[in-house]
């Protein structure tokens, strides 16, 4: 696997190195001892897939309140999303700041998100689906989201007009704590 380092502290993409033959390729997309030399929390507790039907469809901005705040590996596995972290972590030194990355089926890459951020994304294809490999359990009544558009951030998402949950399009604007 190759590790590059984003903007934003801590969060890195992960890509795949590939042994092909004729079958066609073979390679890892996950290595607790790679993990650990980098210093990134691991191990993950807990799996999940999001299959979205339709291209535009939002998921986010979602995080977990102290002390219940999640690690993330994400990946694309059928279709593609552009996917969106925010560092909501105070005392970082990137705080308030985003990314957004392509993830998709067809170029295999991971995104490591740290503690402290808020997720989500938004699916660029139809019958798109995302594997998410977790640190920490979900504990509802910790969970928070921000606003898909919220001036703060003046998130750049690739599609107009999403479809989104009720959910995650009443979330408030960011009020720092």
């Amino acid at each position: 696997m190759k590790f590059s380092e984003t903007s934003l502290h801590g969060a890195y993409i992960i890509d795949i190195e590939p042994v092909t033959d004729i079958r066609g390729y073979f390679a890892r997309t996950y290595c607790e001892k790679e993990f650990n030399e980098l210093g990134l929390k691991v191990p993950f507790v807990q799996c999940n897939v999001s299959y979205n039907h339709n291209r535009g469809t939002l998921r986010g901005m979602h995080y977990q309140q102290t002390p219940y705040e999640e690690t993330k590996l994400i990946r694309c596995i059928r279709g593609a999303i552009y996917d969106v972290i925010i560092d909501i972590r105070p005392e970082s030194p990137t705080y308030m700041q985003w990314i957004g990355v392509e993830l998709s089926e067809h170029n295999n890459r991971s995104l490591y998100v740290p503690e402290g951020f808020a997720h989500g994304f938004q699916t660029l294809e139809d019958r798109t689906e995302v594997f998410y490999q977790m640190g920490a359990f979900y504990v509802p009544e910790s969970g928070r989201g921000i606003r898909w558009n919220d001036p703060a951030f003046g998130i750049q998402w690739p599609l107009s007009n999403p479809i989104m949950s009720d959910r995650d399009r009443q979330y408030s604007d960011w009020k720092e704590s």
